[in-house]
């Protein structure tokens, strides 16, 4: 198998001082698992890797196999390739380059969501902040930040996300990582 270049996302860690990942012992865990090239970035569980083995499923359940233990305690966590993480950039329906990255966020999900799952969400209750879905992401445009959004309070309800892993980037940290895992 060709070696991938991969992201681990993980999910409400270091969030409040509790569920701590120190970065610095993350980097050397993936490293002890026989991942190459870890880097990661910021303090909330983003760590870039190469393997040559497995597939973002399987090395997603070893991550997180090795997190449990090593911590104590379960972390979701998303892998996702290269590829992947650049096709959700590129087909961001709202207009990135002319936004702050605190403005635009992506939410990425195990598992293709059906849009049935947002019906009941009155759209223009919000405006102007607004959402669209993608191929396993949903884009949030939130032009007070996420930590104002009210949109962004009403996608994060467990009735939304029931089932699935979803975890949040700022459109800094997608950038990053697509830079990172670019080949």
């Amino acid at each position: 198998m060709a070696t991938k270049i991969y992201a681990a996302l993980l999910r409400g860690v270091n969030v409040g001082g509790s569920r701590k990942v120190p970065m610095a012992r993350l980097r050397t865990l993936l490293e002890e698992l026989g991942l190459g090239g870890v880097r990661t970035y910021l303090q909330s569980g983003n760590a870039v890797f190469s393997a040559d083995r497995g597939d973002e499923e399987s090395l997603a359940a070893e991550v997180g196999a090795a997190l449990e233990k090593e911590f104590g305690f379960p972390v979701d966590l998303l892998v996702r390739d290269g590829a992947y993480l650049r096709a959700v950039a590129e087909a961001c329906p709202f207009p990135a380059a002319d936004l702050e990255g605190r403005q635009l966020h992506v939410t990425y999900f195990s598992a293709p969501v059906d849009p049935d799952r947002f019906a009941g969400l009155d759209r223009a209750a919000f405006l102007p902040e607004e959402f669209r879905l993608g191929d396993r992401a949903l884009y949030l445009y939130a032009p007070d930040g996420l930590g104002r959004s009210r949109l962004g309070e009403a996608l994060s309800r467990p009735a939304l996300t029931k089932g699935l892993i979803a975890t949040s980037r700022n459109w800094n940290t997608v950038a990053k990582l697509v830079d990172w895992t670019d080949v």
